[in-house]
C-alpha cells in the first residue's frame, strides 16, 4: 500500500494547522462526494489524552430511527480511536483496514505506528468513501485530533465536530474548550456538545458513547444507557 507523499510544508500543515486556521484550507478536490451524515461526533485533545463523543442513534434519513444503541466509535490502534457519520457499509470497510493496517505495521516494525503515520494512512483509506471521520489518538507527542473526509484531506486540530449536529456542537466547543482542561472537563464538555446537537438535530439522540484516550490505552463506554463497551469488538460497527 502507498502512503500519500507528504513534503516539509504538508508537515507543518499536519501537525500545526490550528483550529482557527481551519476555514482558511483550501479544499483540493472538487469532486469529493457528498452525502448526508445523520449523527453528532466530537474530539477534543488536551495534555492527558483526547476525548471522543457520539449520539447513539442510527436513523433513515433522520426520519425514523433505526437503533438506539448503534457504537460509532471504534478503537483502531493501541491508543488511537475513530469517530464515523455516513454510510455503514463503507464506514465498517474503513474501520477494518485501519485495524489492518495498524497490526501490520506492529507487526513489522515491532512497534505502534506514531499518530502522524495513522492519520497518513486513515487519509489514504478514507479517500473517495462517504464517510467524514474524526480521529483521535495519543503518542510520545500527546493527544492528536484528525479531521478527515473522502476527497483524501486529512487536517489537524485541538477540536473537533462533525455530522447533522455538528453546528450545534460547534457552539458548545466554541464556547467551553480550555487547551489546559484535564480530561473530566473535556469529557464534560464534549458530551455536553453531543447532548446540545440531540436537542436540535432530529439524527442524533439516544444517549452519548464517550471514548477515553491515553497513553495506556483506549476506554469506550455509553452514557445514558448503562451500557458499557470496553474493548468491544462491535464498537464502531454501527454508524450512521
Amino acid at each position: 500500500m502507498t502512503l500519500p507523499d507528504f513534503g516539509p510544508a504538508d508537515d507543518d500543515r499536519l501537525h500545526e494547522l490550528s483550529h482557527d486556521a481551519l476555514s482558511k484550507v483550501a479544499q483540493t478536490d472538487d469532486d469529493a462526494p457528498t452525502f448526508d451524515t445523520g449523527t453528532t461526533i466530537v474530539a477534543i485533545a488536551t495534555d492527558g489524552g483526547v476525548v471522543m463523543a457520539a449520539d447513539q442513534r442510527a436513523s433513515l434519513g433522520g426520519r425514523f430511527t433505526t437503533n438506539k444503541n448503534a457504537e460509532k466509535i471504534s478503537q483502531v490502534h493501541p491508543t488511537a480511536a475513530l469517530a464515523i457519520s455516513g454510510s455503514v457499509g463503507p464506514a465498517q470497510n474503513l474501520i477494518r483496514s485501519i485495524r489492518a493496517e495498524t497490526s501490520l505495521y506492529e507487526s513489522r516494525r515491532e512497534g505502534p505506528m506514531s499518530m502522524r503515520a495513522l492519520s497518513q494512512t486513515a487519509g489514504h483509506l478514507v479517500a473517495g468513501l462517504p464517510v467524514a471521520p474524526i480521529l483521535g489518538g495519543v503518542d510520545a507527542e500527546g493527544g492528536h485530533v484528525y479531521e478527515l473526509d473522502g476527497g483524501g484531506s486529512v487536517m489537524a486540530t485541538d477540536y473537533a465536530a462533525g455530522g447533522s449536529g455538528m453546528q450545534v456542537a460547534y457552539g458548545v466547543l466554541e464556547r467551553r474548550f480550555d487547551p489546559g482542561a484535564t480530561l473530566d472537563e473535556a469529557t464534560e464538555a464534549a458530551v455536553a456538545a453531543v447532548e446540545a446537537a440531540s436537542e436540535r438535530d432530529t439524527a442524533s439522540g439516544n444517549g452519548v458513547t464517550v471514548a477515553t484516550i491515553t497513553d495506556e490505552g483506549v476506554e469506550i463506554e455509553g452514557i445514558g444507557d448503562g451500557r458499557d463497551a470496553p474493548g468491544c469488538d462491535s464498537a464502531g460497527e454501527e454508524v450512521a
